[in-house]
């Protein structure tokens, strides 16, 4: 096992890596799991990868120790597509890409995830798990905690997409739709979660569904053309995209595709050049974008937050400062458009692709074309668009 410990993301204070736990027990921020990436680099070298086509190709840098405690449906190793045919509608030319996440198992990116977090719950001991959701990470929670013969209780908005609620009903949860935004079905779990003898798997209030996320990272290293085995790799020279657009409500998946660079970089496989990280939010859920503007480094929450993209419904995100961290570090930006655009968004790159994208994937090509018009992004350079999930899941969105 590689893990050597939890460390607080904010005040980093360091925790046991062997006990369930949540938030930093001194300041309540996410807890992020740190290894030794001497011993990891050198285990990538001593064995190949190509034979493994899931995110478990990754397990030297994620947490499980017993593989056994594994809870997997194959998931990750999601394409990435060349889109010419939608860049060719963009007014300059670049390499435009589409990280199809919609190919995971359960339709979205929350599969990563929940891998991770129900296989560590699995190896802790636990037995109940819990998570307020807008709907994806609902219905893989239902997935895995099944798989793992886990009892799931579930708190959604009561206007959660249609799909995601059958979906978790149907896989064993016990799913209670609450009247409010998920931040009031997240008090709930907070509130009960003692008594009731939940785990809590909130976005970062536990330390592991961002693992299971970076594995994201990871991939584009691989797909942009490192190649395999990671011995190979050259310091300074392996590739990555010039710029990343990943739609933002809690934000795990941007936060952990930071955290791989990171990684990346100390185990010798890149340099210290990062994309360009680009959060994208509904301009009616834009909590993230407003503090990027603002100049601050912690989002307060968002009034009245409303948006058909339910997954960018997150008026309080708990990694706010860990988000806007990486995206100015990373010489990035935030940036919001309106449901109107990311709705007629999805039809675009339906019929451009041939991929059934969801709202929040597709919120990204209208904020596209505003930093080309900014000259944020530039002619030539490679773009990648982050389709989180797949658009099957939001019929009653779509169908006006």
């Amino acid at each position: 096992m590689n893990v050597t410990h939890l460390e607080c993301a904010l005040c980093g204070l360091t925790h046991e890596a062997n006990t369930l736990q949540n938030l930093c027990t001194d300041c309540g921020k996410p807890l992020l799991v740190r290894y030794d990436l001497e011993k990891a680099a050198k285990a990538f070298g001593d064995r190949p990868l190509e034979c493994e086509a899931s995110l478990w190709r990754y397990r030297d840098v994620l947490p499980v120790e017993d593989p056994a405690n594994i809870v997997t449906f194959g998931e990750g190793w999601t394409p990435l597509i060349k889109a010419d045919r939608l860049a060719a509608r963009l007014p300059v030319r670049l390499d435009l890409y589409v990280k199809d996440e919609g190919q995971n198992p359960t339709q979205s990116f929350k599969a990563r995830g929940m891998t991770a977090a129900i296989s560590m719950a699995k190896e802790l001991g636990a037995t109940k798990v819990a998570v307020p959701s807008a709907g994806n990470a609902a219905g893989a929670l239902a997935a895995y905690a099944a798989a793992a013969g886990m009892e799931a209780f579930i708190f959604m908005p009561s206007d959660t997409p249609r799909a995601n609620i059958v979906e978790c009903e149907q896989t064993g949860a016990h799913v209670t739709l609450v009247d409010g935004l998920i931040t009031d079905c997240g008090k709930i779990v907070a509130e009960r979660k003692e008594a009731e003898g939940w785990f809590d798997v909130s976005t970062l209030k536990e330390p592991y569904r961002v693992e299971g996320k970076k594995t994201m990272g990871y991939e584009l290293f691989e797909q942009f053309g490192a190649g395999t085995p990671f011995s190979a790799a050259a310091g300074g020279s392996s590739p990555l995209p010039d710029v990343i657009l990943y739609p933002t409500g809690g934000g795990t998946g941007l936060i952990g595709m930071w955290k791989a660079f990171d990684e990346m970089e100390q185990m010798g496989w890149i340099g210290s050049k990062r994309p360009r990280m680009i959060s994208v939010q509904s301009a009616t859920c834009a909590p993230i974008v407003r503090a990027f503007e603002k100049g601050e480094r912690f989002a307060d929450e968002f009034e009245n937050a409303a948006t058909v993209a339910s997954g960018l419904r997150v008026p309080k995100a708990v990694g706010d400062f860990l988000i806007l961290d990486a995206v100015r570090a990373s010489g990035g930006t935030a940036i919001a458009v309106n449901d109107a655009e990311l709705v007629a968004a999805v039809k675009e790159i339906g019929a451009a692709t041939g991929l059934f994208v969801a709202p929040e994937g597709a919120a990204l090509l209208p904020a596209l074309r505003k930093l080309i018009t900014r000259e944020e992004v530039l002619p030539g350079e490679s773009v990648v668009l982050f389709n989180i999930g797949s658009g099957i899941k939001y019929l009653e969105a779509l169908q006006h």
